[in-house]
């Protein structure tokens, strides 16, 4: 409405007043192409804003040959007014703040190649496109981010108020019967025994697979490490997190837990069937601390050095060389009757 209130008391000044009204209908017929199509889902693409932006320089460089030289001289706006201010506001709703910054100063260039003169009234046209485009950028990003965050929260309600529902489910009917035919099964001795020992395995397996939090990312690709771990939990494993989240980038919450996993494999291997293991997951805010520890026999001195010569690269590769690859430390503590504790520390 600006642009055209400009033409309409600038008509009789102009040039060529035909090419002012033309481009005055040019910008009705795009405006109403462009609110179209930002309304709908569809129409928010890349190739819009910027066939947006081109329109509007396109549109603006129309000036000299509209406008005569006293109308530049006493600064008479240019036939797109603040219609030229659309194309920053929408590219930093779509693209962000960087986005909307960079748009609102190739408006602000267009303005200057069109003007042929550097003014302070220049600047300050310049320095508030691209202020308009980053404000509006970031003030998407956040609602994007906001949103997510929104529907991430309401699916983890969801799943927790459907885990709790499953647990009383499993707990009154299948951990009962598992909880009973491991009781029968130790009184009867023999073959019932090892089915007992069999069903205090699934018992606890099952109790786990309750009892873990619920899986965790976020916009930026983080994820908690908890669930990883506490589905690890055996009769034979112990695992206690914290009760907050411990959020990691996805990449290293999934190294980390491959490396739990593989120290768990080694006790299995190595440490008897009757060793037990306890991890311990620690967040110290600027530090993760992760401690795999078992009562094994512990690993005889020059043993790993001697199977690495020999090309068994379990430890080398799959636990230190992960451990490597996050940056983080890694420091074992064995010794004959000692039995092992391996201490990752991965730092923020």
């Amino acid at each position: 409405m600006f642009a055209l209130g400009n033409v309409v008391v600038q008509r009789d000044d102009y040039e060529r007043p035909w090419l002012a009204w033309s481009a005055i209908g040019a910008m009705a017929l795009w405006s109403a192409f462009t609110i179209h199509a930002y309304s709908r889902e569809s129409g928010r693409r890349p190739w819009v804003v910027v066939a947006d932006l081109l329109v509007t320089c396109g549109l603006m460089s129309l000036s000299p040959l509209i406008m005569t030289d006293e109308q530049f001289l006493f600064n008479v706006p240019l036939i797109t007014t603040i219609w030229a201010a659309g194309p920053p506001v929408a590219a930093g709703a779509l693209g962000g703040q960087v986005a909307g910054a960079v748009s609102g100063f190739l408006v602000g260039l267009s303005t200057y190649l069109n003007r042929v003169e550097l003014t302070v009234d220049l600047v300050r046209d310049v320095v508030l496109l691209s202020g308009a485009g980053f404000v509006v950028g970031m003030a998407s990003s956040t609602a994007r981010r906001s949103a997510v965050r929104l529907a991430q929260a309401l699916r983890t309600e969801a799943a927790t108020a459907e885990r709790e529902r499953l647990a009383r489910s499993i707990h009154d009917g299948v951990l009962q019967v598992l909880a009973r035919v491991r009781k029968r099964g130790n009184e009867l001795g023999g073959e019932a025994a090892e089915l007992a020992e069999l069903a205090g395995e699934q018992e606890v397996a099952l109790r786990s697979l309750v009892a873990a939090a619920p899986t965790e990312s976020t916009v930026d690709g983080d994820a908690d490490l908890r669930p990883a771990l506490q589905l690890l939990a055996t009769p034979r494993v112990q695992v206690s997190t914290p009760a907050t989240q411990v959020m990691l980038p996805a990449a290293t919450a999934f190294e980390l837990a491959a490396v739990v996993r593989e120290a768990l494999s080694n006790v299995d291997k190595h440490a008897g069937v009757g060793a037990r293991a306890w991890v311990l997951l620690e967040d110290l805010g600027d530090e993760v601390v992760l401690s795999i520890r078992d009562d094994g026999p512990g690993i005889p001195e020059g043993r790993l050095a001697s199977a690495e010569a020999e090309g068994r690269m379990g430890v080398a590769q799959s636990i230190r060389g992960r451990v490597e690859a996050l940056r983080g430390t890694l420091e074992l503590q064995t010794g004959p009757g000692e039995g092992t504790e391996w201490e990752v520390r991965f730092y923020r």
